[in-house]
């Protein structure tokens, strides 16, 4: 068979070893990497001599001038090739919440049940490539997929249990429309069955758009439960977001449990059930990396890193999880041509907003039209931003403990601690390589801090 792998990065790779390795593959395989290459000068190549063609995720369907069936990915081959069930997950943020939070709840049963172990493999834009796992996966183990627009492109089967969470428009840059996103989206759920289920935020109308036409059995959240508000009191990390995912994750794992541990119980019946382990794992639970992770207390002032906020569901679900503590926020980044008029709303109309230190590209138009005195330009500056963020966060504490000695000792208001929050609300690709490298020199700029 004579492959074509277009991309030489981290999916590229594991394809690359997966034929490779394995002599029995390798043996009737010839198999060439194309990397380095604009992807409208692909429409210009002849890949008529290629009998499979893998596409990385950077590189949409419609720049290969082949037939459709000789176009795969990555996730496509796994999907088709996996011999156990797949969980996936997909929305413009919290995927990574959630898939996590799913594979430990799914540990956490397992470890629960001498009658029930099993392997959990998490995959997809979130742990380890798929085809680097492929070969060990046994039927009876678990896949939780994290899926990404790029991802769903052109899949072409479906996971049985779909978990689909807010849909905001994203990846414009490279979607050609906010309708192509979201038609690559739909994909999560386009070749389900009526025994599959589906997973869905009732209260966003772009999901509830996507889902209406899945053939599956629709399970939405929020739902109203007291038993299920019981055992999300376990959850220990802040946010109603995340309150959203780990209600997201639950319905998720008694989808799976419904189709292949012929568990035919109510959900209330479940939580109740399974309530230790579900606890359990909730309660154990810590933000990702760059998820509003706390970094450090500084005389009195708290700082958090949300550099994995690009978009402004993120923004918003960050500034919402602050709603009393005085705010000085760090925002701003690539500029990907998006109406930045929600994110100005949310930010500078939020009353505990003590001032929002501006970078990137974007820091101009998120302060054209708004009152000076609630804003710093720092350009692309980034340790300036920082420096700028403690003294702000440093000089209102010191005001607030100065107007609360003045008062009568039964008079003296609480003192609340000071919140630096990093959520860029834009990608990081003017100032960093990454998100990851954002927040990582977030965190070093502010240990650094004295």
């Amino acid at each position: 068979m004579n492959i074509l792998v277009l991309g030489h990065g981290l999916e590229g790779q594991s394809v690359e070893n997966y034929f490779k390795h394995d002599p029995s593959l390798a043996e009737h395989t010839k198999l060439t990497v194309l990397d380095h290459f604009q992807k409208e000068a692909l429409l210009f190549q002849d890949f008529s001599g290629y009998d499979l063609i893998f596409r990385t995720p950077s590189v949409p369907p419609k720049f290969i001038p082949a037939p459709a069936e000789k176009i795969t990915s990555v996730t496509q081959f796994f999907f088709a090739n996996c011999p156990c069930p797949i969980i996936g997950v997909t929305g413009t943020k919290g995927k990574g919440t959630t898939c996590t939070m799913i594979k430990d709840i799914l540990n956490s049963l397992s470890a629960s049940s001498q009658a029930n172990q099993q392997t959990v493999h998490l995959l997809g834009n979130i742990g380890t490539p798929a085809l680097d796992v492929l070969p060990e996966i046994q039927p009876d183990d678990v896949v939780v997929y994290e899926l990404s627009s790029f991802q769903l492109w052109d899949l072409k089967k479906s996971p049985a249990i779909a978990v689909v969470l807010r849909l905001e428009p994203d990846h414009l840059d490279v979607h050609a429309s906010v309708d192509e996103y979201y038609t690559a989206k739909s994909n999560i759920i386009a070749h389900q069955s009526a025994d599959d289920f589906c997973v869905y935020f009732k209260d966003n109308e772009n999901t509830k758009r996507l889902v209406s036409s899945a053939p599956s059995q629709k399970l939405p959240y929020p739902t109203r439960s007291s038993k299920l508000s019981e055992v999300l009191t376990a959850l220990k990390i802040p946010g109603a977001h995340n309150r959203e995912d780990a209600e997201a994750t639950l319905l998720a794992v008694f989808a799976y449990y419904q189709k292949y541990q012929s568990y035919h119980k109510s959900f209330n019946t479940f939580l109740s059930d399974f309530e230790a382990p579900l606890i359990e794992a909730l309660g154990s639970f810590r933000p990702l990396p760059h998820h509003i992770e706390f970094v450090r207390e500084l005389n009195g002032v708290s700082y958090y890193d949300d550099s994995f906020s690009t978009v402004f569901p993120s923004l918003e679900a960050a500034l919402n999880s602050f709603p009393d503590q005085p705010l000085v926020l760090i925002a701003g980044g690539k500029d990907k041509g998006f109406d930045l008029t929600p994110a100005k709303r949310a930010i500078f109309d939020k009353k505990n907003l003590l001032k929002a230190v501006l970078i990137g590209e974007t820091a101009d138009a998120l302060a054209a039209g708004e009152d000076p005195a609630k804003f710093v330009l720092a350009g692309t500056d980034f340790e300036l931003a920082v420096q700028t963020a403690q003294q702000l966060a440093e000089s209102a504490l010191e005001r607030e403990e100065e107007n609360s000695d003045t008062c009568l000792v039964d008079a003296k208001p609480e003192i609340k601690s000071p919140v630096v929050l990093l959520s860029p609300c834009a990608s990081s690709f003017d100032m960093f390589e990454s998100y990851k490298q954002r927040g990582d020199i977030f965190k070093q700029l502010v240990n650094n801090l004295s």
